[in-house]
């Protein structure tokens, strides 16, 4: 598993790269707060409830949670489900509300 910090994210996403983006959280937390993502909550992923990206198992899918825990096990999760290329968000949205606000 490779990692991103919200900086590179950030000005990725600034360049409109075409990045897949997973939240992990929880729908209530994505409702106060998210930064486009598709949602997809942990215990979808734990639960391997995961056809809505199937078809992505050899692209990059980026995965974000609120501090950067739950994004490391989704990670895990789907690296032994066979998708190979999953990079986990440090910090979470924690580091982006303190970075970008």
């Amino acid at each position: 598993m490779t990692t991103i910090t919200v900086e590179e994210l950030k000005s990725r996403m600034d360049n409109g790269e075409p990045l897949i983006i997973i939240d992990v959280r929880e729908p209530y937390e994505y409702a106060e707060f998210n930064i486009g993502g598709q949602l997809l909550p942990l215990p979808q992923i734990m639960n391997m409830q995961i056809d809505s990206i199937e078809d992505s198992k050899d692209k990059e899918l980026i995965i974000h949670c609120k501090a950067g825990s739950r994004s490391m096990q989704a990670c895990m999760m789907l690296e032994q489900a066979g998708f190979t290329n999953v990079i986990n968000v440090t910090g979470g949205l924690m580091a982006w509300k303190q970075k970008f606000g």
